[in-house]
């Protein structure tokens, strides 16, 4: 199929990329942290391909002491690279760390302003790709970007129920080794806490019940792990459609999506009359998918 729409090749999923480049963060930036909070202006800039090496790199552009005074969040910028040097993702995420001291004076905040979303004219579409066979590849996608509207909701429908050994093989297949995916002793709770990267991709692969056709992952404007997430959750997931647009490829065209994965309640709510998630949503996830018009 990839050289059906103008790829040399298959790349790697987008997620993969993304999980890999932030594993890599991990040993500097969350290895003991308290939770990985949210993600901001998400962009995969080239495609990357079996074979290719990844590496990151991380610059701290944030951080701002919490009022109970032993814990705090830091914000990130992370970009990662391959083995030319060419960036191929980049992305600001922020997490909450607790203090070394408690006792020790709160430094001046500094909260970073980040975009609220990634303009369409922004969007990367990976170079050669052409959507104006896609028809003939074989692909089995009922549904074009002419068949969503703005607003639409959909559900999804399935489920599936997280397994500890699972959420680990594959959180250790990220590389992402913090202590809270793996060891009960690291929480109050004696929990291992789902890694909120394996909330995505399970989020994701439920949504292809639907939207089989949003083939690649083009930006991701903004995301938050709303609840945590255990063994023994299941996991279900619905969209709205936020918006529509055009890109300068031929036959591709750009959807914004809102991706919420949550563990029960009726496609379509999210929050409650105080405008706080409600609890059984786990991620809420807002991003752009390429998709044939």
């Amino acid at each position: 199929m990839a050289k059906g729409v103008g790829l040399p090749r298959a790349p790697l999923d987008d997620l993969i990329v993304f999980h890999k480049v932030f594993g890599a963060t991990v040993p500097d930036i969350s290895l003991n942290a308290v939770a990985n909070l949210g993600y901001a202006d998400v962009r995969w800039l080239k495609p990357v391909y079996p074979g290719e090496a990844l590496r990151a790199q991380t610059t701290v552009i944030g951080l701002k002491q919490n009022s109970n005074g032993k814990t705090g969040i830091v914000w990130v910028r992370t970009v990662g690279l391959n083995a030319d040097g060419d960036e191929v993702l980049t992305f600001a995420r922020w997490v909450m760390v607790r203090k070394r001291d408690a006792d020790a004076p709160a430094p001046d905040a500094v909260v970073p302003g980040l975009p609220d979303h990634v303009a369409a004219a922004d969007l990367q579409v990976p170079e050669g790709l052409d959507f104006t066979r896609y028809a003939e590849t074989g692909v089995q996608a009922p549904h074009r970007l002419g068949d969503y509207r703005i607003g639409e909701v959909i559900d999804h429908v399935d489920g599936v129920t997280l397994e500890e050994a699972e959420h680990m093989m594959a959180t250790r297949l990220w590389q992402n080794t913090a202590k809270v995916h793996f060891d009960v002793t690291a929480r109050p709770q004696a929990q291992r806490l789902i890694y909120g990267g394996h909330i995505i991709s399970m989020a994701r692969a439920l949504s292809f019940n639907g939207l089989e056709g949003a083939e690649v992952i083009a930006a991701i404007n903004g995301g938050a792990h709303a609840n945590p997430a255990f063994a023994g959750d299941t996991v279900r997931a619905w969209s709205e459609v936020l918006d529509i647009a055009e890109t300068s490829a031929p036959g591709v065209g750009a959807i914004r999506l809102r991706l919420v994965a949550t563990k029960g309640g009726q496609a379509g709510a999210l929050r409650g009359e105080d405008g706080k998630y409600i609890p059984d949503v786990l991620l809420d996830l807002d991003y752009w998918a390429l998709m044939a018009i």
